[in-house]
């Protein structure tokens, strides 16, 4: 009977209790819309800064629903949903820290890998200039240092004992001989590569001999040895290779990006393995303007003082160039966020507030990138931090509807690059500038200098008037030959004067197809005495030269 009472008692309190829920459960759904149009943000209570307009909502961090906010800044987020507003509290939490946009200068370190070389101006080759037989080497092996004028090698040739008995009969042979005739025999000598000292010593022994030496050219370490003692050589066979390691090239690849970076006179700090913790430094002395077609790279060149021969030849070396450009508008690149290939940072408001925004951006350096606009000096951006306001605001993007994560950046002006075209006005300029430059052609071609002098009356108000109505005409050529035009004193001034400026009217008006419609026509010297290819306007198809005249008169071709 007790265990019946006890059973009786528990069920009376489990169903006292599910009514008790059911009515505490109608209550609170018949409060909770109320509380939801009051409340136009929901908040995560473990993490503030996760926020939304959805009542059903979960914490993207814990999991956490949730719960309406409150009041204050939180309150106004939706209002902006590039705006992300947090309490001090939040803001501790999350870490944030701010930089200032400043400007400056844009600070690059580019990082090379290269070759040490020899200098190429003081690199030699050399050949056997007679045939014949190696009798000796005095240098048998690559490294050898030499002095210029050392010996190198021995050899013996028939051909070179030939060419000294001839000199030596044409010298003991006196009047017999002409100065011409002996000269003649001395310089076959030289040819042959006997020094002058060794033509003197035969002048003087008058005993011819076969043996040859080849000697150094120039003070250096010998790179390389290509024969034996005893070998056959023929005329023009390489014997030994020198180069002077004094004074070494550094030398390296820059991509065609970095190439906006590197100047001529830039500083490099040079590392080698030979020489652990040494840094060597030295200035760039020349960038060669031709790129590899392939690598896209250019060869770069920094010259290396090696008296003391610390440096080794082909050896591999590492180097910093430190870049600098003009002062610009500067932004820590730990502030730069990435949306869809667009950068944005979130720049800081009073109380504790920031704002998403668009930017362009323009050269990145090591530490800051150069700002091109969205931002202005003074603005402070997020440094740290960044990374979870731009998650809350792509919540907010999301909770008002929004599609892209657009920060309001206007896009970048467009800019015509376009070669420009003439108007009505500027076509009939330029025009009469054709028809005076025909006519002064024609003169020309005639050789009438006086007729040209009377029409560079009417041809230098046409040219001035053609550049000032014909705006990108004060851009070109023309002003600077324009200036230059000159009657005399004589007919092959007034033609070198003439002919940069004539080419330069003809290709204005085939451009503007200028001759296809006013019957005129333009032709071509490919011989020209200044511009090597000159050409000219005419009123007729006659061709006639007028950097030429009657000298030349027909030399040309028709230019359609």
């Amino acid at each position: 009977m007790k265990t019946l009472s006890l059973l009786a008692l528990l069920l009376l309190i489990a169903a006292g209790a599910y009514f008790a829920g059911r009515q505490h459960h109608h209550h609170s759904s018949a409060a909770a819309p109320a509380a939801g149009a009051a409340a136009a943000v929901y908040q995560c209570p473990m993490h503030p800064w996760i926020k939304s307009d959805h009542a059903d909502a979960k914490c993207t961090i814990c999991g956490m629903a949730l719960v309406a906010a409150t009041g204050g800044p939180a309150a106004d987020q939706a209002v902006d949903p590039n705006l992300v507003t947090l309490t001090p509290a939040q803001a501790a939490v999350t870490g944030v820290q701010t930089a200032t946009v400043t400007r400056g200068p844009l600070v690059r370190t580019i990082r090379v890998n290269g070759v040490i070389d020899d200098d190429d101006t003081r690199h030699r080759i050399l050949a056997a200039r007679v045939p014949g037989r190696i009798e000796k080497l005095h240098v048998n092996y690559v490294g050898a240092e030499v002095e210029a004028g050392a010996p190198l090698a021995t050899v013996f040739s028939p051909e070179m004992l030939t060419a000294q008995r001839t000199y030596v009969e044409r010298l003991k042979g006196g009047i017999s001989f002409t100065v011409s005739e002996r000269a003649l025999a001395r310089e076959r000598l030289l040819e042959l590569g006997l020094t002058e000292e060794e033509i003197r010593i035969l002048e003087g022994t008058l005993q011819p001999t076969a043996m040859v030496n080849v000697r150094a050219p120039l003070s250096g370490t010998v790179v390389s040895r290509s024969v034996y003692e005893g070998q056959y050589v023929e005329t023009n066979d390489p014997l030994f290779e020198i180069g002077d390691f004094s004074r070494m090239w550094f030398v390296f690849d820059a991509y065609e990006p970095d190439l906006a970076w590197i100047k001529p006179g830039q500083t490099v700090e040079l590392t080698v393995p030979s020489l652990p913790g040494q840094i060597l430094t030295a200035p760039i002395t020349f960038i060669d303007p031709n790129l590899d077609a392939n690598a896209r790279t250019a060869r770069v060149r920094v010259i290396l003082d090696n008296a003391q021969r610390l440096l080794l030849h082909k050896q591999t070396a590492q180097a910093i160039v430190r870049t600098e450009s003009p002062e610009t508008l500067l932004v820590p690149r730990s502030a730069v966020l990435q949306h869809g290939g667009k950068p944005v940072v979130f720049v800081a408001r009073d109380g504790h507030a920031y704002s998403a925004r668009e930017i362009r951006l323009g050269r990145s350096g090591d530490r800051h990138a150069e700002v091109l606009a969205g931002l202005r000096e003074g603005d402070r951006v997020v440094t740290e931090g960044a990374l979870i306001l731009d998650g809350q605001a792509q919540l907010a993007h999301a909770a008002v509807g929004g599609g892209d994560h657009d920060h309001g950046t206007a896009a970048p002006t467009p800019v015509s690059v376009a070669a420009p075209e003439h108007d009505a006005a500027a076509v009939e300029l330029l025009k009469a500038l054709a028809f005076a430059t025909a006519d002064a052609a024609d003169a020309l071609a005639s050789d009438d200098l006086a007729a040209y002098e009377r029409h560079l009356a009417h041809l230098r108000p046409a040219a001035a008037a053609y550049v000032a109505g014909f705006a990108p005409a004060a851009r070109g050529p023309l002003v600077g030959f324009a200036d230059k035009l000159v009657a005399g004193p004589d007919l092959d001034a007034a033609r070198r004067a003439f002919e940069p400026f004539s080419t330069a009217v003809a290709d204005a008006a085939r451009a503007e197809h200028l001759h296809h419609r006013e019957k005129l026509w333009i032709y071509q010297c490919p011989m020209t005495p200044v511009l090597g290819t000159g050409r000219w306007l005419s009123r007729q198809p006659e061709l006639r030269n007028p950097f030429f005249g009657s000298a030349m008169l027909e030399c040309g071709d028709e230019v359609n």
